[in-house]
């Protein structure tokens, strides 16, 4: 499957590191999932390959590096599904399977925030892919904020959970409505801005805090908050890739305004 998959578009070779360096480079490019380096020359490698936007190698890297190996193959092929693949029944595939991984992880390591993060990520991912209205059906939800209040109990700083929590309820709100969404999930608007404005404190550089912000307001408020929303578009747009999932979110806001 690995070979059919479609090339990182954008390569760049800032974004290639040997493993000196992306030592050096880690607390940046890992300042909104909070991974720690890893000790494990396995694991390093493979994302050393997730940030060049060599995803398919990362997986199969990250896959055969296991433990938190998984985290960097869940990462890859969560973007790359996300980003790069054209064919929905292929999108679809490959976020569940990253999902199956994420939940395996979690069970082994239940004291790693990130086990529950990638969890909720792959499957947050997926739901969309799906539809929300359908996830939400197949009882997805429930898992996703399971997932994500666990990760940001173990690691409050996890600027990437933050986004994740805000964008799920603000989806969730617009689903179902914000009383079924309040008494269902616990979701409120005020709850999902707060956690958007954390994750944008947390993690100033990034494009993606500043896009699924933007989604919020409009599925919070509609055209009420669309001078805001564009107003995000365009930081994010700005906003310097380290790495190639940045530069994948950075290409997408330039389309979205475009």
């Amino acid at each position: 499957m690995a070979k059919k998959w479609v090339k990182f578009p954008y390569p760049d070779k800032s974004y290639v590191h040997d493993a000196a360096a992306l030592k050096k480079q880690w607390p940046r490019l890992h300042r909104g999932d909070c991974e720690p380096l890893p000790k494990i020359p396995a694991v390093l490698e493979a994302w050393r390959l997730y940030h060049a936007g060599e995803f398919a190698q990362a997986v199969e890297a990250g896959v055969a590096a296991k433990g938190p190996g998984l985290h960097a193959a869940v990462k890859a092929q969560v973007v790359y599904a996300t980003h790069l693949e054209q064919n929905d029944k292929a999108k679809l595939a490959l976020l569940e399977e990253a999902a199956g991984w994420a939940e395996s992880r979690k069970g082994e390591a239940p004291k790693d925030p990130n086990a529950h993060y990638f969890y909720a990520y792959a499957l947050g991912r997926y739901s969309q892919s799906l539809s929300v209205a359908k996830a939400l059906a197949q009882g997805l939800g429930g898992k996703v904020k399971e997932a994500l209040t666990t990760a940001l109990k173990l690691e409050p700083k996890h600027a990437d959970a933050h986004i994740a929590y805000g964008s799920f309820q603000a989806e969730v709100i617009d689903k179902v409505g914000g009383i079924v969404a309040g008494m269902t999930y616990g979701a409120k608007k005020d709850s999902a801005l707060e956690h958007f404005q954390k994750a944008l404190k947390l993690n100033p550089e990034s494009a993606i805090a500043r896009i699924e912000y933007a989604n919020g307001l409009i599925m919070l408020f509609g055209k009420g908050r669309l001078a805001d929303a564009e107003k995000l578009y365009k930081e994010a747009a700005a906003c310097k890739p380290a790495d190639a999932m940045e530069r994948l979110d950075v290409e997408q806001a330039r389309a979205e305004l475009e």
